[in-house]
């Protein structure tokens, strides 16, 4: 009787869950050491506790949504795709559904419900999972991976050994890092991280006035100087120093990537709160709103226009008399107005923490690992998966389907290495 070989992933997120399911699959005897008590436990916490597991779009729209290095997936994601998802957690019997912007959840609108899933599939394909095992180090011979060493010193050996055990951020999940210095020792470039998917802090004092306000259909841009980084239709909301929301996660790549280079210098953003109008169109609005109502005042005219919540910031950034009546408001008001309606504008400072960003960007160099395969390109037997590599897309469900796609090519390919030696 042939004895099984033994593929050892070290992370029990969603990457490491798929990378043991597939690495079981085709016939290893998978060992998947986890830290925590369960596995997923920033799966649990992703969309709100509802899980925005993938994105119902085609493999280019992956690899274009994966800003950081996403032309790196275009292999993982055509090996396992947002359809490939679907079709598991539907066939498996987890109902999903697609919400705006093509955002897929469980329709149970509950995080555990796929956690369970995946963990059941790992579990019936024959992996055995290890709770309460930190891994510390791959020990390595002849340039090949031939077991882990965990915290209390014992040795798992191996025949491959997948990373996955994520990035820094939800350091609370067990995203602590760990994975990026056992690369480095093994010679490995890690690229310098940063926080991706993540609120950002505001100047103005008045925005804490704002906090919890929830804005649709509207527009963000955000410039260094007059050099637009970004720009972003969509819905955002309110912190109690800054602003947070899915525009405004998206925007936070280019501002984190600004703020590594230039943490002192600030930059300017601004909210279209009317993108749909142009800028004679919205005068025309304002026109029509003051002729049907001349005799009501000005905050109470802004009532058709705005939230509540924000009327009392506007009119004091307006600077207009707020008992002022329709009939009163000149060219010089209206114009006031359109400004502050369609350039909103705030003074970031910086992002929040890394610890509390969604996604770390940065990580391992994905020059140095095979796209194909997931293999390290320096020492034979380990591959990566996850957050762990210098990859990182935009909110939506994007980066869940590429620590998915890349799970499923690690635990395929270590597998074959495995058994052939390739």
């Amino acid at each position: 009787m042939t004895t099984k070989k033994t593929i050892v992933v070290i992370g029990g997120g969603a990457a490491g869950m798929m990378a043991s399911y597939a690495g079981a699959e085709q016939g290893c005897h998978v060992i998947l050491l986890e830290k925590n008590v369960r596995l997923g436990r920033k799966m649990l916490i992703t969309g709100k506790g509802r899980c925005n597991i993938t994105n119902e779009c085609t493999v280019p729209q992956l690899v274009k949504s994966m800003v950081g290095n996403g032309k790196f997936l275009y292999s993982a994601f055509s090996n396992f795709s947002a359809e490939d998802t679907i079709g598991w957690f539907s066939r498996g019997g987890v109902p999903l559904k697609t919400e705006r912007g093509q955002r897929v959840f469980p329709q149970s609108d509950r995080s555990a419900d796929i956690v369970n899933f995946m963990e059941r599939k790992l579990r019936r394909a024959g992996a055995d999972v290890r709770f309460h095992a930190e891994a510390k180090e791959l020990c390595v011979k002849n340039n090949t991976v031939t077991g882990v060493r965990l915290a209390d010193h014992k040795i798992v050996s191996a025949d491959a050994v997948i990373l996955a055990t994520g990035g820094i951020s939800y350091p609370l999940t067990g995203s602590t890092g760990d994975g990026y210095v056992m690369a480095e020792r093994l010679g490995h470039t890690v690229n310098p991280r940063f926080p991706a998917l993540v609120p950002l802090v505001a100047k103005e004092p008045w925005v804490k006035e704002l906090e919890g306000l929830s804005l649709r259909n509207i527009e963000v841009t955000v410039k260094r100087r007059e050099k637009i980084l970004g720009k972003e239709f969509g819905e955002m909301v309110f912190t109690d120093d800054g602003l947070s929301g899915p525009v405004i996660l998206t925007l936070s790549r280019f501002c984190s990537v600004h703020f590594l280079e230039h943490p002192e210098e600030p930059l300017a953003l601004s909210i279209n709160l009317k993108p749909a109008l142009s800028e004679k169109q919205l005068d025309e609005r304002l026109l029509r709103e003051f002729d049907i109502h001349p005799k009501r005042n000005y905050r109470t005219l802004l009532e058709e226009l705005l939230p509540k919540k924000l009327i009392p910031v506007f009119v004091i950034l307006s600077g207009i008399d707020p008992w002022k009546q329709g009939n009163q408001l000149n060219r010089n008001d209206r114009k006031t107005i359109r400004t502050l309606l369609q350039a909103l504008s705030f003074t970031v400072t910086s992002c929040r923490p890394i610890e509390e960003a969604i996604i770390t960007a940065g990580g391992v160099s994905v020059k140095e690992v095979d796209p194909k395969t997931m293999a390290s390109k320096k020492v034979r037997g380990l591959y990566f998966a996850g957050e762990i590599l210098d990859v990182d897309g935009i909110t939506g469900g994007f980066n869940l389907q590429a620590a998915l796609s890349m799970g499923y090519q690690s635990g395929i390919s270590a597998a074959k290495f495995c058994q052939n030696g390739t």
